[in-house]
């Protein structure tokens, strides 16, 4: 029986989008159950700096659909796209991410990176610092506490607008963008043979992980030993 699907998203890159979602979530519900949870928030902020240079590093090595390259478009091809969207333009079709996704990537992996950095200077002015709170003064550390505090405000409407461009295409366009994103795989007919990948290029993502890990452990090692960590 001929396979009526084609595969898109790689494997390295499905499981970075849910572990991303769910740690995200976590470090907000850590922070929010307050002390005795930092330690926690801590680990899951380690996870997502982590997980933040392991897509940046994969975006520009890994398989066609997770690069970059493929989705980040012009201003142009935004307004084409986004006017085909809304129907008064062509409709343009996109196998991986479309010029709107594309941004969204790129403005969630910011806003995630802003809210990694400021971790590493906040303190709750207690207990918990960020393992670089002691290299920056008293008043540069509150700045940094409050914006790392905004900053998930800005992810929460981040989160909001990716979920409701997902129902949108489930339910106006009839295109299942989060099956797809598990499953790796779309409709045939929406996929031309050539646009299709054939492998997740595991062994090549084996070794961006590790160096992601290394990458989080030098950050915490090169740390002012009086430091403790908080994301």
């Amino acid at each position: 029986m001929r396979d009526m699907t084609r595969l898109v998203w790689d494997l390295p890159l499905r499981v970075f989008h849910w572990v991303l979602a769910a740690s995200v979530l976590a470090c907000w519900g850590t922070a929010r159950l307050g002390f005795g949870w930092m330690q926690w928030h801590m680990r899951l902020g380690e996870c997502v700096m982590g997980l933040l240079i392991f897509r940046i590093l994969w975006g520009l090595t890994g398989p066609k659909h997770a690069r970059f390259s493929s989705f980040l478009k012009g201003p142009a091809a935004v307004l084409r796209y986004a006017r085909g969207l809304s129907g008064s333009g062509d409709a343009v079709r996109s196998v991986g991410h479309n010029p709107l996704g594309g941004l969204m990537v790129i403005l969630m992996l910011f806003l995630i990176a802003v809210q990694v950095g400021t971790g590493l200077f906040a303190t709750d002015d207690i207990t918990w610092s960020g393992p670089y709170n002691a290299v920056v003064s008293t008043a540069a550390s509150n700045r940094l506490t409050s914006l790392h505090q905004l900053n998930f405000d800005f992810i929460w409407v981040a989160m909001g607008l990716h979920v409701a461009a997902v129902l949108y295409y489930a339910l106006v366009k009839k295109q299942n963008l989060a099956l797809a994103m598990l499953t790796g795989r779309k409709p045939a007919e929406a996929v031309p043979h050539e646009q299709a990948i054939t492998s997740s290029e595991l062994w090549k993502a084996a070794i961006l992980i590790a160096a992601s890990w290394a990458a989080v452990y030098w950050v915490l090692r090169a740390a002012p030993a009086e430091s403790a960590n908080l994301f």
